[in-house]
């Protein structure tokens, strides 16, 4: 539930969703694949709420579904095909990644003028900005926290100067990449379903609940006790290796 709400707020609710299933399964993958699982429904719902705003953005969905197709797939591929050992392992990078990224969204905010007018991309950078979709689809699959700010900071080079048009077809891009990665943690039997279901309802009401509280509540405390979280949860797992 508080995932649910922090992902209204602010985003980063697989910092909390992932540790807490960590402890619950004792699987780094397990965790990861149940995680995923649990928010997909939010993406979809974003998705649906952004319906409106995706109507015009036809020309720049096909090309980036395709590679966020294909690295959902291979990055989620990967976590199921290596030995557990590895990801467990490379857990504290991706969490503290994760973690770096929320950080610096302000930053990456300001850096690529979010919200302000671009000029329509050279085929040479539209080329680039579409090998950087795959790049963060293969994160996505194989992780996944951080990926909208990755998004937004991409789609503000494409030209798309609205920012409820850029989390439309953000959301819709992280739908698929996730998408993929419940597909195929399904076949490989990675999600657990005991938990699945309730977390699923608990993160929608969470969501509801945050629309509400969002209003109140400062958004940058949020943020900073999600990252803080991050930093603490990156550095056990780091003394625990």
């Amino acid at each position: 539930m508080l995932a649910g709400i922090v992902n209204s707020i602010a985003g980063g609710g697989t910092l909390l969703t992932f540790p807490a299933l960590v402890w619950t399964l004792g699987t780094s993958v397990g965790a990861n694949a149940t995680s995923t699982t649990v928010l997909f429904p939010g993406s979809l719902a974003a998705v649906w709420g952004y319906r409106r705003e995706l109507k015009d953005q036809k020309k720049w969905i096909v090309p980036l579904l395709i590679p966020s197709l294909v690295g959902g797939f291979l990055g989620s591929w990967l976590v199921v095909s290596q030995p557990e050992k590895v990801f467990e392992q490379l857990v504290p990078w991706l969490i503290l990644l994760a973690t770096v990224l929320f950080l610096s969204q302000p930053l990456l905010t300001r850096w690529t003028g979010i919200g302000k007018p671009h000029q329509q991309p050279s085929p040479v950078v539209f080329a680039g900005i579409v090998f950087f979709q795959f790049l963060v689809a293969l994160y996505g699959g194989y992780f996944g926290a951080g990926i909208g700010i990755l998004m937004l900071s991409s789609l503000s080079l494409m030209g798309v100067e609205d920012i409820h048009r850029m989390n439309a077809l953000k959301s819709l891009l992280a739908s698929a990449i996730n998408g993929m990665s419940v597909v195929l943690f399904i076949i490989y039997d990675k999600v657990s379903w005991k938990f699945t279901f309730p977390m699923i309802l608990a993160a929608i009401a969470g969501g509801f609940l945050g629309a509400s509280v969002a209003r109140r509540l400062n958004k940058s405390f949020v943020r900073y006790a999600v990252i803080t979280i991050g930093f603490v949860l990156s550095a056990y797992y780091f003394a625990r290796l």
